[in-house]
């Protein structure tokens, strides 16, 4: 009797309660949609909404606390699921993009006639994933987290039915994400047959001390196989190809949910492998993390760079080559943590720079999402005199360009990048500093010339623009400036409000730069 007690683990339900509740709130919208009638439809976005607003305040009791759950009963030390302060911030991130992407959809969904119940069971489903892989501490928990957070997302992609462009974003996404999780898995298996473990904390001390050199050779090949089913979760250079397609063919307030919340999957699981799984492999995966990072900002600012204002969805394809650029930069201090001694501070300054990407990029997306209800071809061009028209909403995507670009009064977005900078300097990584520092020069053109835009006289392009918008107008018989719905005026004033909050407090961004959060 005693050996069989002994076997029984003890779960905590409380450490685990963000993700749960979230994949909760995602059956009740499925199950509800079944019997609300169309007319009533509407209110599962806000039900989707308030359970993304549950499971994040479930965060609070767990705040300066370490707890564990699914642990072995002959380890107790060695767990599955770890609620630490690394898991609490990324979750936060996760859970407060998800909840800015559901007040971007609620509209979203009436203007294009998305199907409610499938959205919001797919949208939630996937943070209940997202949620759950910052806290997972073995590979099979690990992989398992990042297809419950891929999966849907896929679907989320291909949802406008009828719709060329979508139908091809989720194809593309999902043939190479695929390809990306079947590498991944070949890379665990590799692992789990060289050290005999799957936690993060027992294969680290296996990799150590490999009694056999083909063994160490079999592990070598999976550590290097599982790292690149990461990078194409982070988008880097050159797993990227799906980005630029994916964000346009995708419906607006996925593509931001997948610019933030994917990205803040794949960074988190990055980080977990390489500085808790292979610490003994640091002069292989440190190098290599570094030329991604100088490859993936550097192909992705000059992306950005080429976009033709004039062609259609090219504010989308532009924010689209931004992310992979800000990827970049997001890079450098987990490559940086191969070269110090003490790696769990050098990913403060990741962790740190996707809070501060995370709010702007949102926000610059939901700008997006309303000019899109008056000109959905959103050309760059569709932005100029956006200022004459709406000032606070101009001001609002020039303050998020130059949160993006590192320019006052984006304060938030210089000491970011000014905390990326120093990681790489004080690592003996001179060279990537350098490449970073180009790389930001070069971004500064993309953003001032958006941000130029929107205050320019709307005369300047009025043909161009009323021959944007007359098509939508006789469309939908309504005149181009529309009512800001309120849930999309709530995301907007929410980014901003957060982007500005960050400004005059960056201490916060030293703070989470200079913690150790694992």
């Amino acid at each position: 009797m005693s050996t069989v007690t002994s076997l029984v683990q003890s779960v905590d339900w409380l450490a685990l309660a963000p993700p749960t509740v979230a994949a909760a709130v995602a059956l009740v919208v499925l199950v509800a949609d079944l019997f609300l009638p169309v007319a009533r439809k509407p209110l599962l976005g806000w039900i989707a909404t308030a359970g993304l607003a549950l499971a994040a305040l479930f965060l609070l009791p767990l705040l300066g606390e370490d707890r564990r759950t699914f642990c072995l009963p002959a380890h107790p030390d060695v767990c599955s699921y770890v609620a630490d302060p690394f898991t609490l911030v990324i979750q936060f991130l996760v859970l407060g993009g998800a909840l800015l992407t559901a007040l971007l959809s609620i509209d979203i969904l009436k203007d294009h006639d998305l199907p409610s119940g499938e959205y919001w069971f797919l949208l939630l489903s996937s943070a209940s994933g997202a949620a759950l892989l910052p806290a997972s501490r073995d590979l099979a928990t690990l992989v398992i987290a990042l297809e419950v957070a891929s999966l849907p997302a896929f679907a989320l992609v291909g949802l406008r039915r009828g719709d060329r462009l979508s139908s091809e974003a989720a194809l593309k996404f999902f043939l190479s994400s695929v390809a990306a999780t079947a590498v991944m898995l070949l890379g665990v298996s590799f692992l789990y047959a060289a050290t005999g473990s799957l936690h993060l904390s027992q294969v680290a001390d296996a990799l150590t001390a490999l009694p056999d050199p083909r063994l160490a050779t079999l592990a070598s090949a999976g550590v290097a196989l599982t790292l690149v089913g990461f990078a194409f979760k982070t988008a880097a250079a050159p797993f990227h190809f799906w980005v630029p397609d994916t964000y346009v063919g995708a419906p607006l307030p996925i593509a931001g949910y997948l610019s933030v919340v994917g990205k803040a999957v794949g960074f988190s699981g990055l980080i977990l492998v390489t500085v808790q799984g292979f610490p003994s492999y640091a002069n292989v995966w440190g190098p290599a993390l570094a030329v991604l990072a100088a490859l993936t900002m550097t192909v992705g600012n000059v992306a950005a760079l080429r976009q033709d204002p004039r062609r259609a969805h090219s504010a989308v394809r532009l924010l689209a080559w931004s992310s992979v650029g800000q990827a970049g930069y997001l890079l450098v201090p987990i490559a940086a943590a191969g070269y110090t001694d003490d790696p769990a501070h050098a990913i403060g300054s990741t962790v740190a720079y996707a809070l501060m990407y995370a709010a702007v990029n949102l926000g610059a997306f939901a700008v997006a999402a309303l000019v899109a209800r008056t000109r959905p071809a959103n050309r760059l061009t569709d932005y100029r005199g956006l200022y004459h028209q709406r000032p606070v909403v101009a001001l609002a995507l020039g303050f998020f360009l130059l949160c993006l670009a590192g320019l006052p009064p984006g304060i938030i977005g210089l000491f970011a990048k000014v905390t990326v900078f120093s990681v790489a300097v004080d690592a003996g990584l001179a060279w990537l500093a350098v490449i970073m520092a180009v790389n930001v020069v070069i971004a500064l053109y993309y953003y001032l010339q958006w941000t130029t835009v929107l205050f320019r006289g709307a005369e300047e392009g009025a043909g161009e623009a009323e021959g944007a918008k007359a098509p939508e107008a006789a469309r939908t018989g309504q005149p181009s400036r529309t009512r800001i719905p309120a849930p999309l005026a709530t995301a907007i004033a929410l980014a901003t409000v957060l982007g500005i909050a960050l400004s005059g407090a960056p201490q916060l961004v030293l703070r989470f730069a200079s913690g150790a959060l694992l």
